[in-house]
């Protein structure tokens, strides 16, 4: 039983086997055949004279597609046809220039006043006179407000009546000293008392002074907070007053600058009250301490404010110049190629695109400063770097300015006077 079965499926399986070599050889014969008709049909018109036109005709038509090549016949390949030869690759070049940069680190900060102070009665009393107007400006020891001193008068003529009193009763206890009518004890009570009168009357004669409140420094005052007739107790809010001759400016840098940080450093400080002007200030001091927190260290500069236009609070940009390179070589940021963690320019030499790697320092404007092998005057691929893909292929300049026209014919140009040669029937760029 086991035997026919296995019989049966070597029987199944060789069938299957032939039916799929049949299919497969079936098809791989299919073009045959198609020749041997064509070439039948073809002897079949050779042979019947009477149909030769028709039969010319036909083979006319079939075998006009056969000469399309044009790599068999030595003429040149259409413009459109893919892989023919382009010529130089047409770039955009820049010339490298020599120019003095200056190391800058940008801040924000707030403008404060050289002097600012919140004017304040050391003594309670009720406001008698104010005698300023908001936002005046006023001198050194001006009168601002003055404060009811009746009582503080009296006080005053009381201690110096009493301090009168004390040096008649010394000198009459010090004659009798003198004659031995009195104990040492006595004069040494008299005399006491007297320095307790003497100090009692500067006493009264100091709060007497406090009821007129002057102005510490000169400046400009801000609004006043009280009215006459106001009672005011000690250390009350006034009006503020700001010396705003000169103004600070206090910023925050981080603290790898602090290194490069000196006093006398210029900044150049910005405000969004005056769009489109500078105001130049230079460093007075640097903090002992670097923020933890915000790993920063506080920077404070000085400028002038002649004009009294810059105010307290107001927010800043500023510019601090850390050092000048001169006689730096700068091309347009545009040049640069990146490649891994490298840095590359195109710099064009006769005519070919040479891949040179650079080192790069301030940015500013567009402008990149190299510093590597690339001197004054070498002209550096700007444009069309993608169409490079190898080391010294031929380029040609052309003129930003002038783009190819229609058919893609290029016009004629030139970048900056530049005298490089065109490739073979191209116009030279100017």
């Amino acid at each position: 039983m086991k035997r026919t079965l296995m019989t049966v499926l070597t029987v199944a399986v060789m069938a299957a086997l032939g039916w799929f070599g049949f299919q497969y050889q079936r098809a791989s014969h299919k073009p045959i055949e198609l020749q041997v008709d064509t070439t039948a049909r073809r002897g079949s018109d050779m042979a019947a004279p009477s149909s030769a036109p028709s039969s010319a005709s036909s083979a006319a038509s079939k075998a006009a597609p056969a000469p399309a090549p044009a790599a068999t016949t030595g003429q040149p390949a259409a413009s459109g046809a893919a892989g023919g030869a382009r010529g130089p690759v047409g770039v955009e070049v820049a010339k490298a220039e020599r120019l003095n940069l200056t190391e800058e680190v940008t801040a924000v900060g707030n403008m404060r006043a050289n002097e600012t102070v919140m004017i304040k009665p050391e003594i309670a009393g009720r406001i008698e006179r104010i005698a300023f107007s908001d936002g005046a400006r006023v001198n050194k020891g001006a009168i601002l407000v003055q404060l009811d001193s009746s009582v503080t008068a009296a006080e005053v003529e009381q201690a110096r009546a009493e301090l009168s009193l004390s040096e008649s009763s010394y000198q009459r206890t010090a004659e009798l000293a003198q004659r031995n009518f009195v104990s040492g004890s006595a004069l040494d009570q008299a005399r006491a008392n007297l320095q307790i009168q003497r100090a009692k009357l500067k006493l009264t004669e100091a709060r007497l002074a406090k009821a007129v409140i002057k102005a510490p420094f000169s400046g400009v005052l801000g609004l006043r907070n009280v009215s006459v007739g106001d009672f005011v107790r000690e250390g009350a809010d006034l009006v503020q007053i700001e010396d705003v001759s000169s103004m600070k400016v206090d910023l925050r840098l981080p603290e790898r600058f602090l290194g490069q940080l000196s006093k006398g450093q210029a900044v150049q400080v910005a405000v969004d009250a005056f769009p489109g002007k500078s105001f130049r200030a230079s460093i007075s001091a640097i903090d002992v301490q670097v923020d933890a927190n915000g790993r920063s260290v506080l920077t404070r500069g000085v400028l002038e404010n002649p004009e009294g236009v810059l105010r307290t609070g107001m927010f800043a940009k500023a510019r601090v110049a850390l050092k000048t390179h001169t006689d730096a070589i700068v091309v347009p940021e545009e040049a640069l190629v990146p490649v891994g963690n490298d840095l590359f320019v195109l710099k064009v030499e006769a005519n070919k695109a040479v891949r040179t790697k650079v080192n790069i320092g301030i940015r500013r404007n567009g402008k990149v400063e190299l510093l590597g092998p690339i001197a004054e005057g070498d002209l550096v691929v700007t444009a069309g770097q993608l169409k490079l893909p190898r080391d010294g292929m031929e380029v040609r300049v052309i003129d930003p300015n002038r783009r190819p026209g229609p058919g893609g014919a290029p016009t004629p140009g030139g970048v900056g006077g530049q005298g490089n040669p065109a490739s073979a029937g191209e116009p030279a760029m100017g």
